[in-house]
């Protein structure tokens, strides 16, 4: 284990919850959107995006032999793997007035809900917190260290 795995691994997680909250920003920058892209030549409301994660590491083969030689396996951290489309469906609003409405008067409006974007938006700020805490806190142990071969 090197001396900087805590600065990578804290490093990693404030660079994935700053992406996290550029996504959930953008999801509710585009909550009336109604013309998001172009399908089939035809304009669909902005889908919600979310952000997927998974740890760094290893593969499975040499977290086993880790695991077997009994060292520990502290992990490398945390990487976005990929941005998804949520699957849930739009909503639908009766505006006739609207020009985007279908003949029947209604509109499809993107399916970000702004309460739960806030939510998940409070969630990641904490998140990003809590390792700027971590990241602090092993510069100090660090810093310690450093000072025993002072005396």
């Amino acid at each position: 284990m090197r001396l900087t795995n805590g600065f990578d691994i804290s490093a990693s997680a404030l660079t994935a919850q700053r992406l996290r909250m550029d996504v959930i920003s953008s999801n509710i920058a585009n909550a009336d959107t109604t013309r998001g892209k172009m399908v089939d030549g035809k304009w669909v409301p902005y889908a919600r995006k979310m952000v997927a994660f998974e740890t760094k590491g290893q593969s499975s083969f040499a977290s086993a032999l880790q695991n077997a030689s009994g060292r520990e396996n502290t992990g490398e951290g945390v990487k976005v793997t990929r941005i998804v489309e949520d699957a849930t469906p739009f909503k639908q609003v009766y505006n006739p007035l609207h020009p985007d409405a279908d003949e029947n008067g209604f509109v499809m409006l993107p399916n970000v809900d702004v309460l739960k974007e806030m939510v998940d938006m409070i969630s990641a700020t904490r998140s990003y917190e809590a390792n700027v805490t971590a990241l602090n806190a092993t510069k100090g142990m660090i810093t310690k260290a450093l000072e025993i071969g002072k005396a």
